[in-house]
């Protein structure tokens, strides 16, 4: 069986996480839309994934996708990211944990030997480095950052999603947006780095 392309992954990504949501699978529209791609587009990777077996379709009506579930445990490595809440890409939010679901992502889009988790950010600071609201952080787990990085960090209690710079006395957490002013703390907490960017058109 030929392997996957790193698209035809996204796309098998996309519909068993649309499916373990919705409890039925997108259509050719849906996934066009998420990908930013034509109806054609889409409906050539799905033609792709049902020859390589991937996928079933009973018909040519719309949401009849299934899943090979055998052949896609074992090819596609799928790895689940918990969502927990929101974290602020502006003023800084309160700190709850919240779980919210998972992201369903290919192994091979995340290092091995890894912890991650999910936030969906809020707020415009970090527009400047492409992070906008709405879309979701992959974050991964660690307690400290090199200089320039984007963190999550804690402060008071709230969660914020910044540029980190660790100063002579301080730290500095730079926004990306001019309208932000940085906020200096002696006491800060590190989360995790940004790892990448989901979003949703």
């Amino acid at each position: 069986m030929k392997e996957l392309t790193a698209r035809q992954k996204e796309v098998l990504s996309f519909i068993a996480g649309y499916i373990r949501k919705h409890s039925y699978p997108p259509t050719i529209r849906e996934i066009a839309d998420h990908f930013c791609m034509s109806v054609k587009g889409a409906h050539d990777h799905i033609t792709a994934l049902r020859k390589k077996e991937y996928l079933k379709q009973a018909d040519k009506r719309p949401r009849t996708m299934e899943l090979t579930h055998g052949k896609f445990e074992d090819k596609t490595n799928l790895t689940e990211i918990p969502i927990l809440g929101s974290v602020a890409a502006g003023v800084p939010l309160l700190a709850e944990e919240n779980f919210d679901g998972n992201v369903v992502l290919h192994k091979s889009m995340v290092k091995k030997n890894k912890k991650y988790f999910a936030l969906r950010v809020k707020g415009d600071s970090m527009s400047g480095a492409g992070i906008l609201e709405g879309d979701t952080a992959i974050i991964e787990k660690q307690h400290t950052v090199m200089n320039g990085e984007i963190a999550v960090a804690v402060i008071d209690e709230a969660v914020t999603l910044k540029r980190f710079y660790r100063e002579s006395a301080r730290v500095r957490l730079q926004a990306e947006n001019p309208t932000y002013k940085p906020i200096y703390s002696q006491d800060v907490k590190i989360l995790g780095r940004l790892h990448s960017i989901i979003r949703n058109y």
